[in-house]
């Protein structure tokens, strides 16, 4: 793979139009980054200047346009997903084998959001890799520091698979522990993946080419489905797994092979993207530092599954449900959000009051999102699982994992601010501490989802999930010096969707049945917000349609 990464030797920086001899922007950051070498003026003032005209919008498209591409990308892995879900549902229903089918499932979360960390946490390397023309090395020397770490993992997962399937499932039963243990070291190898998958991603987006790995996801997540679905009679849980495997490894390989075809064409000499091993140690620690706060946040999830085990069998399902449901309204509406802004916002640096609009203006669109989510299972959740998830699923278990979605909503809300400003502490280079962070975070968590079981059962885990997040998000606020600007910023917004979201919902589901109650509930909710056209959902349309 580091080969084909030749092909990213900075081909832009060698066109004539971003030379400084034909482009009149590059021109003057030619001459701007002679006067900073002979007046001492910073880089980050120069790429600040870069950053402003539009003739260096290097896609032509806002961050509305890039981020709607990224998000169609992750809405349809997230639906096949969700069509993964109902197979097992129909298929498997809901017993002690799916139970710990999804306590597996849980590692493989805490490893692809991970990933997902790790490839906003390398974006602004990579940028300036770009600028610098080194790009495909950078590439390569990151891939090996994956590397060092990803195959002891998996080799631990193999040999330990059923103490570590003991351990997820809270010494279940025995159905359970054989299903994580069959299931594990696949998922293990599909979360892996994602990593490498995520490196490449992040490559092409230092180049502005978001439309690839879209299609590469898309892919991979086609072709696992279609791997589940003539195997799973057959292999049950364990099918589920390796269409999961099948999905990220040709992820990768679709996005490796177009940059070692790039390569090619292009003449590359080999030696170009060699990685720079002596820089392995660097490279860990950074994405460890990227990392080490998602994994804390994962983790938290985990630590959650056990302790709603003791509400029964069956318990476990329903959570997962309800936060896959979560984590996908989060992906879709905010993660999508966070990775398009984190190059341009490399160039054009940060500030506290950037910082604070930044934050307001890309969690606009995910709030309107989470609200609506929240209010359709409020008044139709039971309904929607049962019908989706199977006769299984109907009447208490399917208002179960309703409630459980719309007790999610603080969580979803908290995730969406905490996706939004994660990327803001790799631009501005204060990622140093964030593995104190998680730990401290995973470390309250513990307490708090134990009490919530025992004050509230599943319903009281989903807000202590809230809770951790939360504390994650105002901390790294505070490493950015925009905690105050930025919390009231955000709260505005949310106290406004939040009311529109009540005023559309509460009435619809007391007077109508539940299609109808989503229908009337969905158009009150907008008319709401269309009388009150509040300035920051207008300010934010504009300044991420700028944003490039």
């Amino acid at each position: 793979m580091a080969l084909a990464l030749e092909a990213l030797r900075q081909t832009r920086a060698e066109e004539p139009s971003t030379a400084g001899d034909e482009n009149p922007h590059g021109r003057k950051l030619d001459e701007h980054r002679r006067a900073g070498s002979a007046g001492g003026e910073s880089y980050g003032a120069v790429r600040r200047l870069r950053a402003v005209p539009k003739d260096v919008n290097r896609t032509g498209l806002g961050s509305l346009v890039t981020g709607a591409v990224t998000a169609v990308g992750i809405a349809v892995q997230t639906g096949l997903a969700a069509v993964v879900g109902v197979v097992i549902a129909r298929k498997l229903e809901r017993t002690a084998e799916t139970d710990g089918f999804f306590a597996a499932y849980g590692v493989f979360i805490v490893l692809a959001l991970a990933a997902t960390a790790v490839r906003v946490t390398v974006l602004p390397s990579l940028a300036r890799a770009r600028e610098a023309g080194r790009l495909s090395s950078e590439t390569a020397s990151y891939t090996l520091a994956v590397g060092i770490v990803a195959v002891p993992l998996l080799l631990l997962t193999v040999v330990a698979a059923r103490p570590i399937a003991e351990l997820l499932t809270g010494f279940g039963p025995d159905a359970a522990v054989d299903a994580a243990a069959a299931a594990l070291p696949w998922m293990v190898v599909a979360g892996l993946g994602q990593f490498t998958a995520g490196l490449l991603a992040s490559t092409l987006a230092a180049l502005d080419d978001y439309v690839l790995p879209a299609l590469a996801f898309i892919v991979g997540s086609v072709t696992g489905l279609l791997l589940l679905l003539a195997r799973i009679d057959e292999s049950r849980t364990e099918a589920v797994a390796w269409g999961m495997a099948l999905n990220a490894v040709l992820a990768t390989a679709l996005m490796a092979l177009w940059l070692w075809r790039r390569a090619r064409r292009e003449r590359m000499p080999a030696g170009a993207a060699r990685a720079d091993v002596r820089g392995s140690g660097r490279r860990l620690v950074e994405l460890g530092s990227g990392a080490a706060l998602p994994l804390a946040l994962q983790a938290t999830y985990l630590v959650c599954l056990p302790i709603a085990a003791q509400e029964g069998v069956g318990s476990v399902t329903s959570f997962n449900y309800a936060y896959l449901i979560a984590a996908a309204v989060v992906g879709i509406s905010a993660s999508s959000v966070g990775l398009v802004t984190a190059v341009p916002l490399t160039r054009l640096g940060l500030e506290p009051r950037r910082v604070a609009r930044h934050v307001e203006a890309s969690s606009w669109p995910a709030l309107l999102v989470v609200a609506a989510t929240a209010g359709i299972f409020a008044v139709a959740g039971g309904e929607i699982a049962a019908h989706v998830l199977g006769s299984a699923y109907g009447d208490d278990v399917g208002a179960q994992i309703a409630r459980l979605v719309v007790a999610m909503a603080p969580y979803m809300v908290a995730s969406v601010a905490l996706s939004v400003t994660f990327p803001l502490v790799f631009v501005a280079g204060r990622g140093a501490k964030l593995p104190l962070v998680g730990a401290a975070v995973l470390a309250i968590h513990v307490p708090f989802a134990f009490a919530g079981q025992a004050l509230a059962g599943l319903d009281g885990l989903a807000v202590a999930l809230a809770v951790s997040t939360a504390v994650a998000f105002g901390w790294m606020l505070t490493f950015l010096h925009a905690a105050r600007s930025t919390i009231r910023r955000l709260a505005l917004a949310i106290a406004i969707v939040a009311g529109c979201a009540i005023a559309g919902f509460v009435p619809a589901g007391a007077l109508l049945g539940p299609a109808g109650a989503v229908v009337v509930g969905l158009v009150l909710s907008t008319a709401v917000l269309a009388l009150v056209r509040p300035v920051g959902l207008r300010s934010a349309w504009h300044y991420l349609r700028e944003l490039a």
